[in-house]
């Protein structure tokens, strides 16, 4: 080794001792007779002083050391003087007195500052991945990424799960996102595809006996990206044999808990965690992944104002639809240009309109105020709680755009007003979720979840008489606002499975060319399973307090789903597309 030690795990007991390191020059500052390195290697850093009293050559070489050149230096340890401790370094109390020095590498000047954290565009950023993954914030999250999946794996071997592999290149089957497919070169006009989970893989591993298997699995989706969204991601992949949804919530939850308090000082805001039907979610919040770490819960106003004078509260309410408010504590401040704004979001979100209350010492000031009752007025404040400087938004809609709307305005003006402690982990489990929704483009029923999602028992026998009200044996775990797992009970028999193909409009021929394997398998003694993935990429991001989850990937893609690092994707050259048996085809512009 070229180092005895690493920069950052020195201290104050190692005063007097005698070091070698080798690490990148993070800063370098130049005081005539003594030059100060701050030596960085992924422990940390540590100061190196050269003295030319000590070593006059030493001294000279550090004279045209630079940023980033990597080094390997020589010394002894000693304890900085007194009133320059830097308390912002583990290593703040001591200093490296050099001896020798060794250049092992230089370093053209970088396209950004290692040794500053501020802006850069993220074009840059991802061109030279390597260099944004030396700053110091890029290595913690990276190395938080290792810690969260080596808990997982100590963890979930100790609790008797057998870690298996499954194939990368698979079969491409209908349902879903878009494959990437990968062309066969020995079987002419075919084609893999890239897992977009090993959701039937990990199904015939509970057939095959292994009852608790999992993986740290990559995935792939063609989808179109955001923020917490990359072509290719990883996910716990975990499933169980001879349980039922309670259980595999019981494991997960013991699993989340252990590996919070292991690797974050972030608090766990409620345990047990809370549990919640999705019909309450999306009541109370809006939203199927609902941040609970503060209030600003939908109030529902519908049974208030079904009888107004105000047209839009009434008509909405005659013709099905909903009334609900949210009360936005403290913003009465708010002026009509930033509640003008607030009505572009509304609409953006497919709502006709917004209409607001601000409560005031004075009373209700409100455009609508004058439309209402001065029951209706009281009955909305009451309802809403609402105090003197508070505001009331209002949204009159069918009633998932009232719940699409005020759970977006919800997030925003949390955001905005600061109510989620970053502290905090507040996490809930959403259950009985829809097992279908319909697809209008489509023309028929989808699969909320995927095909193999069991229904509840009661549940079956609505799959003919009334699709929409079946639920599924599905759970999601969300964490601040995120969902940050999915999962459900499987269907492990081929007649409920052919049920589930023919509500999703999936005949016998083609459940038998996608899905035969899995049909065939169920008819060999298939055992009760299910089991959840759970978002590696999402979890490390909410622990590294990022917003997005590009910044815990080593090597990500653009929002474009292109590598700037590597160029990819790429052309290929003519002998190899016709290894493939394929031809490009330009398409033509249209006009």
């Amino acid at each position: 080794m070229l180092k005895s030690t690493n920069c950052g795990e020195l201290s104050k007991s190692d005063v007097g001792a005698s070091v070698t390191m080798a690490g990148w020059v993070h800063r370098r500052r130049d005081h005539g007779g003594l030059i100060f390195f701050d030596l960085r290697d992924r422990s940390g850093l540590v100061q190196v002083v050269f003295n030319a009293d000590v070593s006059e050559e030493t001294h000279r070489l550090a004279s045209g050391v630079r940023s980033e050149y990597v080094v390997q230096v020589h010394g002894v340890v000693g304890a900085r003087p007194q009133g320059l401790v830097n308390p912002n370094l583990t290593t703040g109390e001591i200093e490296v007195s050099a001896d020798r020095l060794v250049i092992l590498n230089s370093a053209e000047t970088t396209p950004f500052a290692i040794n500053d954290e501020g802006e850069v565009s993220d074009t840059v950023r991802l061109k030279y991945r390597y260099l944004d993954l030396r700053r110091l914030r890029m290595q913690r999250n990276i190395v938080l990424r290792h810690q969260v999946t080596a808990f997982i794996r100590n963890y979930l071997d100790q609790q008797g799960f057998i870690d298996i592999e499954t194939p990368i290149l698979l079969k491409s089957t209908p349902e879903g996102a878009r494959d990437f497919v990968v062309p066969s070169r020995v079987q002419q006009g075919k084609f893999f595809a890239l897992p977009q989970s090993p959701q039937q893989m990990k199904q015939l591993l509970m057939v095959a006996g292994f009852e608790r298997y999992f993986q740290i699995a990559r995935c792939f989706r063609d989808e179109d990206l955001r923020a917490d969204r990359q072509p290719e991601f990883t996910q716990l992949d975990l499933e169980m044999s001879f349980v039922d949804s309670e259980d595999v919530r019981e494991v997960i939850e013991a699993l989340m808990i252990g590996l919070f308090g292991a690797v974050s000082d972030k608090r766990i805001q409620q345990a047990p965690f809370p549990i919640m039907s999705y019909q309450e979610a999306i009541d109370r919040y809006g939203s199927d992944k609902p941040d609970l770490r503060y209030g600003m819960e939908l109030v529902d106003l519908t049974d208030l104002v079904a009888d107004s004078e105000f047209g839009v509260f009434a008509n909405t309410v005659a013709a099905g639809g909903q009334v609900k408010a949210i009360c936005v504590s403290s913003a009465g401040s708010y002026s009509r240009k930033k509640i003008d704004e607030l009505t572009d979001h509304a609409r953006s979100q497919g709502a006709k309109g917004l209409a607001w209350i601000k409560v005031e010492a004075e009373g209700v000031r409100s455009p609508i105020a004058k439309f209402l009752s001065e029951n209706e007025l009281q009955g909305i404040q009451s309802r809403c709680e609402a105090q003197q400087g508070d505001l009331i938004l209002i949204v009159a809609d069918q009633a998932m755009v009232v719940a699409e709307t005020l759970g977006y305005l919800r997030v925003l003006l949390a955001g905005r007003l600061e109510l989620a402690e970053s502290d905090v982990l507040a996490c809930a489990w959403v259950v009985d979720f829809p097992l279908l929704e319909w697809g209008e483009e489509a023309g028929r029923w989808h699969a909320m979840h995927h095909p193999f999602t069991s229904a509840r028992d009661e549940d079956w026998d609505k799959l003919e008489s009334d699709p929409a009200s079946a639920l599924a044996k599905a759970y999601d775990l969300v964490c601040n606002g995120m969902e940050i797992g999915g999962g459900s009970i499987r269907i492990h028999d081929s007649s409920h499975q052919q049920m589930m193909f023919s509500a999703l409009d999936i005949s016998p021929a083609e459940a038998q060319d996608q899905f035969g394997h899995l049909l065939e398998a169920f008819q060999y003694g298939a055992p009760p399973h299910g089991g959840i993935a759970l978002g590696l990429d999402r979890i490390t991001a909410i622990l590294a307090d990022e917003s997005s989850i590009r910044e815990v990937i080593a090597f990500p893609k653009t929002a474009s789903a292109t590598d700037l690092l590597l160029n990819s994707p790429s052309t290929l050259d003519q002998k190899q597309l016709n290894d493939l048996h394929i031809t490009v085809v330009e398409r033509k512009q249209m006009t």
